[in-house]
């Protein structure tokens, strides 16, 4: 997150041929999933009756870096990797923030959180990427090849922590998991759909979004709901079963979402 993820944002965007319009669109396809799935969410979590800082935190914030990154990087190449880390770039500012304040309605801890989003090194490697994006800017060779290096541990070390991260947790309550599971994946699946559809969106950028929006559970709420203390075994339960739910789904999503040919 300090180190591999900017150089990867920083190469990735700089390297790929996309514009700011396409990336643009990729932003917005990818905040109108969020927020559709904020209001279904919120929904489904107040019809059950259960409790809103546990349950809905996992149906918005996806694993779009661990997996997402790289299904989109190994179905589109380069310019999916670009346009995955968008959705990605997207997604990290919005869990340092709307994610926080799901997980801790401390006042002072949202300000402590938002003054830590300053400092994190990804943001700013995003700001740089959408300005080299969008005036056209080219790194010189020498630190083209720095970045280059230095950003493609990132994925390899993704998918190892991801491994590790599921062997440690354990799966509870699992009727109630398999509901919110199933919801993040298929839901989050159709309003890829709706969303590709609404937008007119087609090839690399319309499958990027849809497998961005279908991805499991993050790990990261499970980080979160550790450390605000938010019934952590149960967001634990959501990440193992969504994911493994993904691995039999993938198949079938990339057969859908794949080049016609490829």
């Amino acid at each position: 997150m300090n180190v591999g993820a900017p150089c990867l944002f920083v190469s990735a965007m700089a390297g790929a041929d996309i514009n700011l319009d396409e990336l643009s669109k990729v932003v917005a396809a990818a905040l109108t999933v969020m927020f559709s799935m904020l209001i279904i969410g919120y929904g489904v979590v107040r019809l059950f009756s259960f409790k809103v800082s546990v349950y809905l935190p996992p149906l918005l914030f996806p694993n779009n870096g661990n997996m997402g990154l790289s299904l989109c990087l190994f179905t589109f190449g380069d310019k999916g990797l670009a346009f995955g880390l968008g959705i990605f770039m997207l997604m990290t500012v919005s869990q340092f923030t709307l994610g926080i304040f799901l997980v801790n309605d401390s006042v002072s801890s949202v300000r402590a959180r938002l003054v830590e989003l300053t400092r994190q090194p990804i943001v700013y490697a995003a700001a740089f990427s959408v300005v080299c994006v969008a005036t056209g800017y080219k790194l010189p060779a020498w630190a083209n090849n720095t970045v280059s290096l230095m950003g493609d541990i990132t994925i390899p070390l993704m998918l190892v922590t991801l491994g590790v991260s599921l062997a440690r947790l354990k799966v509870s309550n699992f009727p109630r998991t398999l509901l919110f599971s199933s919801i993040r994946l298929f839901g989050g699946f159709l309003l890829g759909l709706m969303v590709a559809y609404l937008f007119q969106l087609e090839g690399v950028i319309r499958g990027v979004v849809i497998i961005q929006a279908s991805m499991p559970v993050a790990v990261f709420n499970y980080l979160l709901a550790v450390r605000y203390k938010q019934s952590p075994a149960e967001t634990a339960s959501m990440v193992i079963v969504s994911t493994l739910m993904a691995f039999v789904l993938l198949p079938f999503l990339l057969a859908y979402v794949m080049p016609r040919g490829s």
